[in-house]
Parts: C-alpha cells; structure tokens; sequence
C-alpha cells in the first residue's frame, strides 16, 4: 500500500474504500463495521487477497481519479498499452416503493474509453479478518465465495471463467460487476446498473442542493460533508469515528485503533456540524441515537456506567483484542479489534450526552421535542457531572496508563450543569434552574483557578502545567469568553509549543507509548477557529488553506498529519477531521451577499 490516496464509496449501510488504481481495499460485509473481506488495507506491503481489483495491460501510471460532481460516486481512469478504461464505483442509494433502498451491494461498471484495452479482472474476497479463504461456487453469471458464517456473491454480465481464472481479455463493451449478499438478481446486470447509477447520483444531487454551504470552499465543504454523510449507519442513527481500525497515528507506532465505533464525544461537535450543514435527517438520526443511550442509563439510574464509546448496533463486542492474520498497514501493527477504551473513565461525556441532547429542546425542526421527561432523565446525568467533574479520568485523549483531572473533561461536567440550567429554565422549572446555575458558576471558578499557569494561559490538566489543544475549545462551550486574557495566552502557548509547520499537535509531553510525533488535524482546525475568535483572521486563513492542501487527491483526510512531510496517517475517513473542515469553512468564509457583490 502506498498511502491514504483513497476514496469512499458507500450509502450509510455500507461502504469500501478504493485506491487510484481501482483496488478495494477496506469493506466491511453487510454493515459500515462488518467483517472486512475487502481488507488489503492492513495487508501489509503486498496483500494476495482481500481485495477486488483490475489490471490493465501495459499500465501507464496509477490511475486518474475523481468523485462524480456533488456524488458520492467515483470515477477511476486507467491507462493501458490497448487503451484506456473507465470504471465507475458506488453503492446504491435512492427513495424506492416510498423508502431509502440501501442495499449490502457494491456496483462497479467498466467501460472501454478509447482503443481496446486488454484487462484481468481479480476478486479475492477473504473473512474473519484475513483468516479464512473462501470455497468458490459458480454458476452462469454468478460466483459465490463461500465462509463459514458468511457469503459474498458476485454477479456479472462478464466471463465468469475470465473472472475465476483471473485471464486477461479485451475489454470492448461495458460490463457489471455487482458485489454483496447472497441473493439472486433476476434483472439483466446492465440495465440494473444503469438505473441505480441514475437513480444514486439523482439522490446524492439533491441531498447536495439541501445542504447549507459557506459561500468560499464550497466544494470541500459539500465533499466533507457526503463523507460525513458516509459515516453515518442510517439503521441505527450512529456515526462511526472513522471506516477503518488500525491505521497507525505515525508510521512504526502501536498506537493502533480501531475507530469503527461511535464516541459520545463526537456527538456535540458532529451535531453541531450537521445542524450548520441543515443535513437535518442525519442529524436528527443521530441525536435520537444519543439521547436513546442516555435515557437508558439514566432510567437504571448508572449514568456514572455509561460507557464513552458505543458500537453501531447492538450486539457487537467492543472489548478489544489483537489479531495476528493480518499484518497491518504497510506492515505496522497491531491490528486490533474492538477498543478498550470502552471501560475508560472518560467525564468529559457528561457534558457530551447533555449538549446533544439540548438541541431537542431548541431545534424546531425535530419531530420529537424535548420535554420534561427528558429533562428528568438528563438530571440524572447532570447529578453525576457534578460528582466527577473533579475527579480524575483518562481524558478526552484516553490515556491508557493514567489518570488526572483534564481540564477539558471538568468543563464539560461544568456545561453539562449549565445546559441543564437553560434546560430547566425552557421547561419552566425557575427554580432548578437557578439550582444548576449556582453549581455551575462555582465550578466554573474553581476549574478556571485550578487550571491557569503561572502565565496566565490554561493547562491541560488542573494543579499542573501542560500543554494539550483542547483548552482552544473552552469558549467554544462557553467556560470562559475568546477575549478573556487567558484564552489570549493560552493561544500563544499553543502557538509556541504545539504548532508544528502549520499544524497541532494534541499534546507534546510523553504518554503510555513515548512523545507523539504526528499532527492532529482536528487540533489544527480548533487553532484556525480560535485565531478567528480573537481576530487573527489573516493567520487562520493561511493556516486554513494550507490544511485544505493536505487533503488527499479526492478532497478526504484522516486523523492525523506528517508536520514535516504532510503525509496523513491514521484511521480514514476520519470523522473529527471532515466535521472540524466544515466549522472552520463556516466560520471563515464570506457571506454569500459579501461574496456575490462585495468581491473586492
């Protein structure tokens, strides 16, 4: 493998990543976190399986490759000795028979564009992560590649024997590859393909017409937001922190995770963008999936046993583990499923689980409002902030072998009460209101006490100094104002100790597996935001563009950044990176009166 030069391919039930050359590398059977059997991502340097690619006879450089406009539907062109071929990926999605129809199904289409190519198509599906090679059934138009507990059929206008002996041939018309479940398809392949690719890119052009887009960057801003789009389990109303697991954060770590879950952390900052988007269904999806969470431990009364991370539907193990069948991206493992992270003390999802759940309370637009029910139930999730806030826990960054009091982590348990306190207030309840208020205000105090330097700026942790980007985020939940002289600081210390060629390191102090050596573009996009805050605009413009620059060739990021050389690492698609793109878009660019007539 060469990089994260890949995009994403998918319709919020499933989704595959595809390299240049119209390799899929990473697919998950059946659902956004099933069982890879696309899985050459983690397949070292040069994988013989996991993957469904074609060869070109004569190739001529990686491919070409580009999204279909405002689509989540890829194009990868390739040059051979015979000629050159089109290949078209996408996974349906479209309203049908008055629903969205979101099959387990890959498309590919691939057309002769000029000459007579000469191609080999290969598919070598493998399950349980790497560990079991398939049988191979067949019949006239269809292979099936058979698992223990699992079938992945292809379907196909082409030579199956071509196909299953993996023989090169001329590619002179358009043929159909049709990847997914065990089920018969009685339409002919290539009129099935062509509607669903009428009908999927019809559905992916309006959904972009909805959306509400900055006036500059729109077109980052539209990419980033289908991907986040593609994040989401339509299902269930989750949206997972990344596609993948164990992509390291820098080359030769075992920080190694897998991010195919969804972290109650994300929630506000993902809603937030969501809402700013008007993407208003996968919002609404989302925070029903939050609040669904909260009300069940609130009503057991174990809102202090809420875990920080959850899987996307229910019955999937979260605890995690080490397996060997596969040996990592470019080789670096470990590969590991399932994140032990999930038994963290984490507090700072209080404040989490109560901000998501306040837009119900403001958002006209939801079906469900929320009321004093509600309430009650985040009560009880506010009683516990009150009680953790501060306590030490593993922190946002979710250290492994240690626990403080995080800085980030009290101010959430401090806006988890204060929420509640506007909360109650909305729902007419004065007098708890005033109650929340109070609590709030004095550990709002101590927080902001225990928390300043000597220099005035705010450390990441209370009682001690040290540098972490989340204090760039404290006004933005409202602990303290943009323009009060210890945010000021603490921006310059930021500036000087974390700022890496343009771009943020989370923290730059030793952890469980040494001093980190990469980047986290999240952190970045927060910096950009707060030197917007205080008006340093030119700087956060300059910085803005220059992240933009490091995206790859199809517009994704993922976790983390390469200072020195901008190469991204870490889990793709990731999440934080696409949603911390849109805020700063939004906060930055002109308006559209100001673009469209005050150009100068």
């Amino acid at each position: 493998m060469s990089g994260l030069d890949l995009g994403v391919v998918g319709n919020c039930a499933i989704a595959s990543l595809v390299d240049r050359n119209a390799r899929h590398v990473w697919h998950g059977l059946g659902r956004l976190d099933g069982d890879p059997v696309f899985n050459a991502l983690l397949g070292g340097n040069e994988p013989h399986g996991g993957f469904m690619d074609v060869l070109v006879a004569g190739a001529k450089g990686p491919g070409r490759q580009r999204y279909l406009p405002n689509t989540a539907i890829l194009e990868t062109t390739l040059d051979g000795a015979g000629g050159t071929i089109r290949v078209i990926d996408f996974a349906p999605r479209f309203r049908r028979f008055g629903r969205m129809f979101r099959p387990p199904m890959l498309v590919r289409r691939l057309e002769p564009a000029a000459g007579r190519p000469r191609i080999t198509i290969r598919l070598r599906p493998t399950f349980s992560y790497g560990g079991l090679k398939p049988q191979i059934t067949s019949g006239s138009n269809h292979v099936r590649f058979v698992g223990d507990a699992a079938v992945v059929r292809l379907t196909t206008d082409g030579s199956i024997s071509y196909i299953l002996h993996e023989t090169e041939f001329a590619l002179d018309r358009p043929l159909t590859l049709i990847v997914g479940a065990d089920e018969s398809i009685t339409e002919g392949p290539d009129s099935l393909a062509r509607t669903f690719l009428a009908e999927t890119e019809a559905y992916w052009h309006t959904w972009v017409r909805d959306l509400n887009t900055p006036f500059d960057w729109q077109a980052a801003v539209i990419r980033a937001a289908i991907t986040l789009k593609l994040c989401s389990f339509e299902d269930t109303g989750a949206v997972l922190a990344a596609l993948t697991t164990s992509v390291p954060e820098a080359a030769g770590t075992p920080r190694t995770w897998d991010y195919r879950f969804s972290w109650l952390r994300d929630s506000f900052f993902t809603v937030t963008a969501l809402n700013r988007l008007s993407a208003t269904r996968t919002m609404e999806r989302f925070v029903s999936f939050i609040v669904d969470i909260v009300e069940a431990g609130s009503s057991r009364g174990e809102a202090d046993q809420i875990a920080p991370l959850f899987p996307i539907a229910p019955g999937t193990d979260t605890a995690e583990r080490i397996i060997d069948t596969l040996p990592g991206y470019r080789g670096y493992g470990p590969v590991r499923i399932g994140n032990a992270a999930v038994v963290q003390r984490q507090n700072d999802t209080y404040g989490s689980m109560v901000l998501t759940a306040a837009q119900m309370f403001w958002d006209e637009r939801l079906p469900r409002h929320g009321d004093l029910e509600l309430y009650r139930r985040l009560c009880v999730v506010g009683n516990e902030a009150h009680r953790a806030a501060l306590t030490p826990d593993a922190g946002l960054w979710e250290y492994r072998e240690r626990e403080e009091i995080h800085t980030f982590s009290a101010a959430m348990c401090w806006a988890a009460q204060h929420r509640l306190g506007m909360i109650a207030r909305r729902v007419g309840i004065d007098s708890e209101s005033r109650e929340w208020l109070a609590r709030a205000g004095v550990l709002r105090q101590e927080v902001l006490q225990r928390a300043t330097a000597a220099d005035g700026w705010l450390s990441g942790v209370l009682d001690r100094e040290m540098a972490d980007a989340s204090s760039l985020v404290l006004p933005e939940i409202g602990l303290l104002r943009s323009d009060d002289p210890r945010f000021h600081a603490t921006l310059d210390m930021v500036g000087k100790r974390l700022v890496k060629n343009g771009f943020v390191m989370r923290y730059v102090e030793a952890d469980d597996f040494g001093k980190p050596s990469n980047a986290f573009l999240l952190c970045t996009f927060w910096y950009i935001d707060a030197l917007a805050s205080v008006g340093r605009r030119e700087e956060a413009l300059e910085l803005f563009n220059n992240v933009l620059g490091q995206r790859n060739h199809v517009g994704l990021l993922s976790e983390d950044l390469d200072p020195r050389t901008g190469e991204l690492w870490g889990n793709f698609p990731q999440t934080y990176s696409q949603v911390g793109m849109i805020l700063s878009a939004m906060r930055l660019s002109r308006s559209w009166e100001e673009g469209l007539w005050h150009a100068s």
